[in-house]
């Protein structure tokens, strides 16, 4: 594709727009919705010297005690090693206990501890309260329409959670 200005070294001074079919005000608004609904835990978080990496380790295991770090590791799509200081972390500040597997001895499972599940909580309500303040006046079928959205956000089009985590709904 030929660039839009008629130097590659001037400055370009017109805002992106909608250009090639790009939705710019959608991705903004995606953007933003995730600073916002990270916002809250961020905070925090620093009271304990973790970062979000924690929170989505805290998060999954609580989702679903006894997971396995090769089952984290593919939920999360990251590497051992990426995982390592995180877990550690976790573990060493008593919120998570790796326990050895009983099926199979080679395995990690992962536990929260009651610390861990309270943490967990604390951070989870402000984005619970964000998201019951977004859904605020909402139809059953307007719900409905933004979990397909966000479920076909999910690489490879997945419209489900990661198999290692169960699909649960409060009622």
């Amino acid at each position: 594709m030929k660039p839009l200005a008629s130097k590659i070294d001037e400055p370009v001074r017109s805002p992106l727009t909608r250009h090639e079919g790009i939705d710019f005000d959608l991705i903004e608004l995606i953007y933003f919705a995730y600073r916002d609904f990270t916002s809250d835990p961020d905070v925090i978080l620093t009271d304990y010297e973790f970062g979000r990496a924690h929170h989505r380790v805290l998060h999954f295991v609580n989702r679903k005690p006894g997971l396995t770090v090769a089952e984290l590791l593919d939920v999360l799509r990251i590497t051992k090693q990426s995982l390592s200081r995180v877990l550690k972390q976790l573990i060493d500040s008593g919120h998570i206990l790796q326990i050895q597997g009983t099926t199979d001895r080679r395995q990690r499972e992962l536990y929260p501890t009651q610390k861990g599940r309270n943490l967990a909580l604390e951070l989870a309500r402000p984005q619970s309260r964000r998201i019951r303040t977004a859904l605020t006046g909402m139809t059953t079928e307007e719900r409905a329409a933004i979990e397909r959205f966000l479920g076909a956000m999910v690489t490879d089009g997945q419209q489900q959670a990661p198999k290692a985590v169960p699909q649960m709904h409060e009622d």
